[in-house]
């Protein structure tokens, strides 16, 4: 099988495609035809040699523990070097596909639309028509999130370039600032809780637009660890002197997250949005673009 593995290059990390043979599971694993895959900020950042998690296919092979999938079943989830024609992930980690969702819109929900929900509910606790800020409407986290915080029945103003406007007002925003023509750090206007996605700002500008007891969750990061860490730690030792919170998190994979995404979709509350699909032997071009940080929504590998 051909699938996509990091070389170590005089110039850093070179994505290059191998041929490989098609995995084993584990006894508590399934081997997926993969079908389609999505891109997500760990596929560089991470040390990995195999990159891609997202994915959405069909079984073809399951370990002797598995009991809930069988092959032929269709699926989406999370797994292990998913940037392939197969690719092994855990039964833990997978929920069969809505016939109404397509392959490349299942494999866009998992790692951004994780992140969103547990952002958001579990972190959050947003509350019906409690006001919600969510900088980075427009990319993958954000999309998701606009749409979760409406059915939540919050009161959504979202963050964006220009270009991205139509987009998030369509997806349900009531409110869409323009971040080059307008600065929302200095708009005036409180909210109960900002979901920052970008890790464009410090904490002390986004102190100014939460309530006094407002709560800001941090799901996007710089790009440098150093940029990362500052913030995580300022957040920590800010805590315990202020009624604000600010909270970094990173999302856990959990099955019954996953259906309540397929809920949502189902119930017509959540549509995945996709930018761009790539075949799988672009696959270096799919994570560079995404890298570049100017893509919107989700960004889909798909394998022939």
């Amino acid at each position: 099988m051909r699938a996509a593995v990091y070389i170590k290059a005089k110039s850093g990390k070179v994505l290059e495609f191998k041929d490989l043979e098609q995995p084993i599971p584990k006894d508590n694993e399934v081997v997926l035809r993969v079908r389609a895959a999505s891109v997500n900020p760990l596929d560089w950042r991470m040390k990995n040699e195999r990159p891609g998690v997202d994915v959405a296919g069909e079984v073809v092979a399951v370990g002797k523990s598995v009991t809930q999938l069988k092959p032929g079943d269709a699926v989406f989830g999370t797994g292990k070097g998913v940037f392939a024609e197969y690719a092994c992930a855990p039964e833990s980690s997978l929920v069969v596909k809505p016939e109404s969702m397509s392959f490349e819109q299942a494999a866009s929900l998992p790692i951004a639309g994780l992140t969103a929900l547990q952002g958001l509910r579990n972190k959050g606790h947003l509350q019906p028509g409690q006001k919600v800020l969510i900088n980075g409407a427009a990319g993958g986290i954000g999309t998701f999130a606009v749409q979760i915080a409406k059915s939540f029945g919050a009161n959504v103003t979202g963050v964006c370039s220009t270009k991205n406007v139509d987009l998030v007002r369509s997806l349900g925003a009531d409110r869409v600032i323009d971040y080059t023509r307008d600065d929302f750090t200095q708009d005036g206007e409180r909210f109960d809780m900002l979901l920052d996605n970008v890790g464009n700002r410090s904490l002390s500008e986004m102190r100014r637009v939460l309530t006094p007891n407002g709560k800001c969750i941090m799901a996007g990061a710089p790009k440098t660890l150093s940029g990362a860490l500052s913030r995580i730690l300022k957040a920590f030792a800010w805590s315990p002197f202020l009624r604000q919170k600010f909270t970094f998190f990173i999302a856990k994979m959990k099955k019954d997250d996953l259906m309540s995404l397929c809920r949502l979709v189902s119930a017509g509350k959540l549509t995945p949005s996709i930018d761009r699909l790539y075949p799988l032997s672009e696959t270096a071009a799919a994570i560079a673009y995404v890298e570049e940080g100017h893509a919107r929504a989700k960004v889909v590998i798909t394998v022939p």
